[in-house]
């Protein structure tokens, strides 16, 4: 999550995947497409917390990923209550923060790396035609 209190389908994708269930591209924006309130695309912890009320109330359909993800979470917002649910929502969202911060660190030492074997490259083939001059 960037810190903007937001889960997005990327975010989404990556919490099924964590908690062993994970979705197709469209099962995910099914998922929150069911309890996107406001159509933005995004889960705000209001619409996080209506999964589990939904899930209560036998409002979900067996198939659905929101299903799933109301049983594999650990938290019963009927035992912890709205500030216990904001919690988990909080950790979530920075568990998934520090995951993407780690692959993004990841990806762009590999980039790195990429630009350093691309610029060794150059040099070489710099070097070659340098030497070619000299050798004719």
């Amino acid at each position: 999550m960037r810190r903007d209190g937001y889960i997005d389908l990327m975010e989404l994708k990556l919490m099924m995947e964590k908690l062993g269930a994970p979705q197709t591209h469209l099962g995910l924006k099914n998922m929150i497409k069911e309890v996107d309130e406001d159509f933005d695309g995004k889960l705000s912890f209001r619409e996080f917390l209506l999964i589990f009320h939904k899930a209560a109330a036998g409002e979900l359909e067996e198939d659905s990923g929101l299903l799933t993800l109301a049983k594999l979470s650990e938290i019963d917002v009927s035992i912890e209550g709205v500030k216990g649910a904001k919690n988990f929502f909080e950790a979530k969202a920075q568990a998934l923060s520090s995951a993407s911060k780690f692959e993004a660190e990841i990806k762009a030492e590999q980039d790195e790396r990429k630009r350093e074997e691309e610029e060794r490259k150059h040099r070489r083939a710099a070097f070659r035609e340098l030497k070619s001059a000299f050798t004719q």
